[in-house]
């Protein structure tokens, strides 16, 4: 098993013709030459809007394989931005200008929309719900419910498609093009997931336009860190009997940290994670690659993981 030195919880590159880098909650984003971006998945793992301490062995590598397989799943149906992945952790594609709304789509009564639907919300981002619904309960059709930044601060907030327009957020003509692709990428994802035994139940998606003004699908897709998917085998047995579905997420590290006293609130502190528990969480992370992908997760070799990538993006990027 990996130990923490064969981890990548941040990287400070410089390739040819780099102009910035941008660091987010787990990704690390290096412009080049304001064309290309560099996309590197690190092995962080951030729960609550908060990074945790110690990084997750080939986290980061599940990651980026799920969403650049499942862009490539999809590419029949919507451009994206990708271009190659040359190293298991890292993704090259073309620099886009992102719209400032995520595409959230949801099939099932779940996460954030159970939680409005049971405080007695039956209007989520100016969609209607249905009446006489319970949690995890399919919607009659799939909802796409939008997250825009806050004007403050770093969390999303929920917002409608009047509202997007009426704001000049996105122009009608494109947003009817991402609720199209939106809709197009779930059906795509349900049928994925079915054939593997699981239900997508929500998901988001970004999109962003390239220089000459085509709009593209952008980020990750269809991973366990932006989606919720659910067993579909016993689903029908847990919902009548009203229990708890069985879920293919990032759930479980939420709901470690929520035992040990940490929801990401003010005056808490991030629980010390074991090198076992690290362990626990790297063999679950293997094990929802397993499940969406349908196939053996091959371990990268990680005994200088930082020379690895540095190697292999230089040599895509002199090629």
């Amino acid at each position: 098993m990996a130990n923490q030195k064969h981890t990548i919880t941040t990287s400070n590159f410089n390739f040819p013709n780099q102009k910035s880098v941008y660091k987010g909650k787990v990704r690390e984003v290096y412009n080049i030459n304001n064309e290309l971006l560099v996309m590197i998945a690190t092995d962080r793992l951030s729960a609550f809007d908060v990074v945790m301490p110690k990084g997750i062995p080939y986290k980061g590598q599940i990651l980026n394989q799920i969403a650049t397989s499942m862009m490539k799943a999809t590419e029949d149906l919507v451009p994206n931005w990708l271009i190659a992945t040359p190293d298991p952790n890292v993704a090259v594609g073309h620099l886009c200008e992102p719209f400032k709304v995520e595409m959230v789509i949801r099939g099932y009564l779940s996460g954030h929309a159970a939680r409005e639907y049971k405080a007695g919300k039956r209007i989520l981002c100016g969609v209607q719900m249905p009446e006489g619904m319970k949690e995890n309960d399919r919607f009659p059709e799939p909802i796409i419910t939008p997250a825009t930044k806050a004007e403050m601060g770093d969390h999303d907030e929920d917002i409608s498609r009047e509202d997007i327009l009426k704001r000049g957020i996105v122009t009608e003509e494109d947003y009817l093009i991402l609720e199209d692709y939106t809709r197009k990428l779930f059906q795509r994802g349900t049928e994925i997931a079915a054939s593997r035994g699981l239900i997508l139940v929500d998901t988001k998606y970004e999109f962003g336009k390239t220089k000459d003004g085509q709009i593209v699908l952008i980020d990750e897709i269809h991973t366990p860190d932006s989606s919720r998917y659910f067993y579909a085998e016993g689903y029908k047995e847990r919902q009548d009997n009203h229990e708890p579905q069985k879920q293919l997420s990032k759930e479980f590290v939420r709901q470690w940290l929520i035992s040990n006293g940490f929801q990401g609130l003010e005056g808490q502190t991030v629980p010390e994670m074991s090198d076992d528990y690290i362990k626990t969480v790297s063999e679950r992370y293997i094990e929802l690659f397993e499940n969406i992908m349908g196939e053996a997760f091959v371990k990268a070799n990680v005994s200088n993981i930082q020379k690895r990538i540095e190697t292999n993006v230089l040599n895509y990027l002199s090629a």
